[in-house]
């Protein structure tokens, strides 16, 4: 026991020498001074990004070193915020220690921009600084450099339909391409797009290629069944709910816009195979719906009580929630059931069916 008393012992004499007054007195101040200049890019450097480079160096940001008043290791780090934002919320495009150089991939401008609120293939400001900071937390900041950044989304695109129907159909305002139904194309880099709309009421439309004005709204083109990006409103005459459809490739410019009204079919429903049993469409829901009594046998969703437009289960997996364009019947055992029909997501149609 008296061994490990002195062994304490001779351990906190050991610190209180390594930790002398004087040791403390000579440690460098640390005292910020000159700001990092950054030398690269230069301002109204104009990035259009692609994904068919995403590996590639978008741009490589240099800079003059910031000081310190001594010797101390500095990280540098480079920030992107939307025009005007202050950088109260900026994302970060690299780092790295005592060195003036980063370079940032086209993935991963291309990311700091959609995780800023950027609209994917339409150019827009930023800023960018160069952030100093030691080891002590103490930080200085280089000025601001604008630059110009047009991102890009592998996902498929879409189609908004804003118009004067939104409000009584329940999209949201009128007129407001955020909040208005969407049609969705075939996958990335396609141009033909497909969704169900709901009209109230008879009203106009356009549609624009993002959730906000321009820099691309479809009009009515110069004949029938033709959209012009620089046409005027496309009028709906008659309430109802419609598959659109459009292709937006230049040599189409096409649309077209199909009434439908829903129903279930099959050996287990009321009319059978023949007659469809109709459904509801309720907007506040935006599902169509039917409660019926089915006895053991199969069914599936038709439109306009004909085959021109059925949806059924995905094959060969059916999981029960999906649908796909003349997919397979669905089994069904002998009971009341509520159905429900989701077309309200462009390309991914869901149904439930519960027993009552």
């Amino acid at each position: 026991m008296k061994n490990i008393t002195k062994t304490i012992i001779a351990l906190f004499a050991i610190v209180a020498f390594s930790c002398t007054q004087d040791d403390v007195e000579n440690r460098p101040v640390i005292t910020p001074g000159d700001a990092p200049v950054m030398t690269a890019p230069t301002a109204g450097a104009i990035y259009v990004l692609s994904p068919d480079n995403a590996a590639a160096t978008a741009e490589r940001f240099t800079w003059d070193s910031a000081t310190f008043g001594g010797d101390v290791e500095v990280t540098y780090s480079v920030q992107m915020d939307k025009k005007g934002g202050n950088f109260s919320a900026p994302e970060t495009l690299g780092s790295v220690v005592s060195a003036n150089q980063v370079a940032v991939t086209v993935e991963v401008m291309n990311g700091a921009a959609l995780g800023l609120g950027a609209t994917p293939f339409a150019a827009a400001e930023y800023d960018v600084r160069v952030v100093a900071t030691t080891g002590t937390a103490t930080s200085i900041v280089s000025a601001i450099t604008a630059i110009v950044v047009t991102p890009y989304t592998t996902e498929s695109p879409k189609l908004w339909l804003p118009g004067s129907y939104q409000a009584a159909s329940g999209y949201g305002s009128d007129w407001t391409p955020s909040t208005g139904p969407q049609l969705e194309s075939s996958g990335y880099g396609q141009t033909d797009f497909e969704g169900y709309v709901y009209f109230a009421a008879p009203g106009k439309y356009k549609m624009t290629a993002q959730p906000a004005w321009g820099p691309v709204d479809y009009g009515m083109g110069a004949t029938a069944g033709t959209i012009d990006p620089k046409g005027g409103d496309i009028d709906m005459p008659t309430a109802g709910y419609y598959l659109f459809k459009a292709d937006t490739a230049p040599a189409k410019l096409t649309y077209s816009a199909t009434a439908t009204v829903w129903g279930i079919v099959g050996s287990a429903t009321p009319g059978g195979w023949d007659n469809s049993t109709a459904m509801t469409y309720d907007k506040a829901t935006k599902l169509w719906k039917v409660t019926a009594t089915l006895t053991t046998g199969a069914w599936k969703f038709r439109a306009n009580n004909g085959w021109d437009i059925n949806l059924g289960a995905i094959k060969p997996t059916a999981d029960g929630v999906h649908l796909e364009y003349g997919g397979a019947d669905i089994s069904v055992d002998a009971g009341n059931y509520t159905i429900t029909l989701d077309l309200s997501t462009p390309r991914v149609y869901k149904y439930t069916i519960t027993k009552n």
